[in-house]
């Protein structure tokens, strides 16, 4: 009797132990499946503007730093996807704005389809990446119709993109008023609100958006979720334009850098080694989003790229000239330390 219950205990300690080491193999073999990292707008979500600040979804201080095309009817070859994700990855952007030419030569006046494809090219792939993107209506003079045209169809593509942001207009020439300008935008965003509720828009003022002074005297009323775009050049554009701009927003009036960059206004000539960084830590202290101008090879200063690179990103430093590591540089800096 004893040894039939000694056998039965052994016979039961053998199977707890070949259980034991079934369950131990199971799960060591088991793999950890990797956790995806969030994409900087799955993280921060639809922007708003509370007061003069951008802000995520969530109530929080947001800034952009990014990297603007150059005129899509120009340097069309780096509208595409591979540039967008190079600048997401590599140049760490969180915004990127494509600049969809409208005037010169074969813009979006003489072959919109063109246009179009650039710029939807260039969203999609912003979107894609996880980033926010600005759809530049980039024109000088205005053409009222063609905006109206266009951000009909982008809002309609896009309304549900928390990702997209649209620049109404690029750069008011010196030949129209505040009040020309203002009537232009008040259509514009109806026609754009009456689709898209809530996604960004952005203002441009007089004298290629230096005369923020003029809508902080007469914002555009009744609105939400505008901003008014302020461009530099640091070489031109001194104290005296950082002071204009510390007013405005004093006065209540939301800014947003959609093009800066540290040579002339020409876009060419040296780069300000002092005034430049005046102006970035300028921008920096005031949490103002900027994006640099920009990602094109034409031979001037403010052209990131050399003749050789390639349209598709993954550009050694020597095929990018010095305003593009300059840029690269702080917007890398920039948005780590954020």
């Amino acid at each position: 009797m004893n040894s039939k219950i000694k056998e039965m205990k052994n016979i039961r300690i053998f199977w707890l132990l070949v259980s034991t080491l079934l369950v131990f193999n199971v799960s060591g073999c088991k793999k950890e499946l990797p956790v995806k990292e969030k994409t900087f707008v799955e993280l921060n979500g639809k922007l708003k503007v509370v007061g003069t600040q951008l802000m995520n979804e969530f109530g929080d201080t947001i800034v952009l730093r990014g990297v603007s095309f150059g005129w899509s009817n120009f340097h069309p070859r780096f509208y595409n996807d591979s540039a967008v994700t190079w600048l997401a990855s590599d140049w760490k952007c969180n915004v990127i704005r494509a600049s969809m030419g409208v005037g010169p030569e074969h813009s979006y006046l003489q072959e919109p389809e063109f246009g179009i494809k650039c710029v939807t090219t260039v969203v999609d792939a912003a979107i894609k990446n996880g980033i926010y993107v600005i759809i530049d209506f980039h024109s000088h003079k205005v053409y009222l119709k063609e905006a109206k045209t266009f951000f009909t169809e982008m809002a309609k593509k896009y309304k549900d993109a928390p990702n997209v942001i649209y620049e109404i207009y690029n750069e008011p020439d010196d030949t129209y008023d505040w009040k020309t300008v203002k009537a232009y935008s008040e259509e514009v965003i109806n026609v754009i609100r009456a689709i898209d509720p809530d996604n960004i828009i952005l203002v441009g003022s007089p004298r290629w958006d230096q005369e923020v002074q003029l809508p902080a005297a007469d914002p555009i009323k009744n609105e939400t979720n505008l901003m008014y775009t302020m461009h530099f050049y640091a070489g031109t554009h001194k104290q005296w334009l950082r002071d204009r701009t510390d007013s405005a927003i004093v006065s209540g009036l939301p800014i947003f850098i959609s093009e800066c960059a540290g040579m002339e206004a020409t876009g060419d000539g040296p780069i300000d080694y002092d005034e430049w960084p005046a102006f970035l830590n300028w921008m920096e202290a005031n949490k103002l989003s900027w994006v640099v101008w920009s990602l094109s090879d034409k031979s001037e200063t403010c052209s990131m790229l050399k003749h050789e690179a390639k349209s598709t990103g993954n550009w050694p430093d020597e095929v990018i000239k010095e305003w593009g590591q300059i840029s690269r540089t702080a917007i890398k800096k920039g948005n780590a330390e954020k």
